[in-house]
């Protein structure tokens, strides 16, 4: 029994990505408080598996694809839904999905090209995720109880942490693309 504890991390990640869609169907038909509620669901199982896995050392290497792809596929969703909605600016949704697609595509060429790993997440990319989450949670709460919490200055700073995050994962490629020739010679 306990050898399959090691996957309730890769469990979670599954119950984020199956989550993504209720929430932006709720969204679309504006049941606004449910699609709150599956949200914080889904931000939980995020802040739960990467607990897990780490706490007790129950990382598998389809965790390691699994957990981004199910952060992407909700944050893409996410911002895209917003936008579509006229709740965030277009230059906000455009970065967003700029830096996570290109973030994909990045790990993707590295993990086939060099036959490497998937990539590790580095401190940035993590407060990244996580403010995007802040950032998306705020929307909701702002939209369910008729807020005004979102001024121009938050689409700024995530747009620029965002940008920041993608520098710094390009940095990484690019000092480990180095190493790997080097490691050739």
């Amino acid at each position: 029994m306990r050898q399959y504890l090691i996957f309730i991390p890769n469990l979670l990640s599954l119950i984020r990505i199956i989550l993504a869609y209720p929430i932006l169907l709720y969204f679309y038909i504006e049941e606004y408080l449910i699609s709150l509620g599956l949200f914080l669901i889904a931000a939980l199982t995020d802040a739960l598996d990467g607990f897990l896995a780490r706490a007790f050392n129950w990382q598998t290497d389809l965790g390691k694809v699994l957990d981004p792809i199910a952060d992407k596929i909700l944050l893409i969703g996410m911002v895209s839904i917003f936008w579509i909605n006229g709740y965030i600016p277009s230059y906000v949704f455009f970065i967003l999905v700029f830096r996570d697609t290109v973030i994909l595509i990045g790990a993707a060429f590295h993990m086939t090209v060099y036959e490497v790993g998937s990539p590790k997440p580095n401190l940035l990319g993590k407060i990244t995720t996580f403010m995007q989450i802040i950032y998306f949670l705020s929307i909701l709460v702002e939209i369910v109880f008729t807020l005004n919490l979102m001024q121009p200055i938050y689409h700024l700073l995530i747009c620029t942490l965002c940008l920041l995050s993608l520098i710094s994962y390009t940095m990484n490629w690019l000092r480990q693309t180095n190493e790997l020739h080097s490691n050739e010679s």
